[in-house]
């Protein structure tokens, strides 16, 4: 072979390879200094609490990543000012429409009242409220033990279930840590007809309130407990022994006695 060919071919070889080699780097170090393009959304400049009203110095615009847009967020601050926070925003996070109440619904804890639904506030105590166990947010079950002068007896029963507490005292959010706080009232979220119920319970007899699980939404047929059941249960064969004893202790007839001179002689009608 052609010494000088096989010198003229090792030649283009290296500047091929060459060329090549600084193509690639060029691309890598491009890659590697782009800045991946950002929108930027409206966010909290601050911690914000529920209730808040949003303020222009409450607001801040922050970068975010164009391939992850935020779902429900604002591009310009001016479309917040003057709107009520429902839900807690800590500093920095993007504010969503969700977080927000409607233009105009006001401002405090009428911001955390649906359309269509009451907020009704009763009197409560250390053993109303479940030892101060009870939070907002929180789901109770509203019980009533009614007395009646008519009849003597008292019976208890479940008139309202999986109600969502509003507040306890005035704290609309609950404590950080935890900590049981008793409360003199409690605000509860009803819809028209429970509110009515809530009230008239409230004047016939005892309120309390049974705690549930956060997540046990079930509902019930209650049925009333009267003072009897605190005896024990009833089976039927003993009820209906009973109801018979009780009717033969109750018809136990008449007795007439006679007496004419010595003669003394006993009657007994039925």
């Amino acid at each position: 072979m052609n010494p000088r060919r096989l010198v003229i071919a090792l030649l283009i070889a290296l500047l091929l390879s060459g060329g090549m080699t600084f193509f690639i780097s060029r691309k890598v170090a491009n890659r590697s200094t782009a800045r991946p393009q950002t929108l930027r959304y409206v966010a909290a400049s601050r911690a914000i609490q529920s209730g808040e009203v949003l303020k222009p110095d409450n607001l801040s615009l922050v970068d975010w990543p164009e391939t992850v847009p935020v779902q429900g967020g604002f591009k310009k601050p001016d479309e917040l000012v003057g709107r009520s926070v429902i839900y807690p925003v800590a500093g920095g996070q993007p504010i969503l429409d969700t977080y927000l109440a409607a233009p105009g619904s006001g401002i405090g804890l009428t911001v955390k009242i649906p359309e269509g639904m009451r907020a009704t506030s009763v009197r409560s105590d250390e053993v109303v409220g479940v030892a101060g166990f009870l939070f907002p947010g929180s789901h109770v079950d509203v019980l009533v033990t009614l007395h009646s002068d008519k009849t003597m007896t008292q019976a208890t029963q479940i008139v309202l279930q999986d109600v969502e507490v509003l507040t306890t005292g005035q704290n609309i959010e609950p404590d950080p840590q935890g900590k049981a706080q008793a409360a003199n009232v409690v605000t509860l979220l009803l819809t028209p007809q429970d509110a009515q119920k809530l009230v008239l319970a409230a004047t016939q007899g005892t309120i309390h309130f049974v705690l549930r699980n956060g997540a046990d939404r079930a509902r019930i047929n209650p049925i009333p407990i009267e003072v009897t059941a605190l005896f024990g249960p009833e089976t039927p064969s003993h009820a209906a022994g009973g109801r018979a004893a009780a009717r033969l202790a109750n018809n136990q007839g008449y007795v007439v006695e006679t007496i004419i001179g010595d003669k003394h002689s006993t009657t007994r009608f039925e």
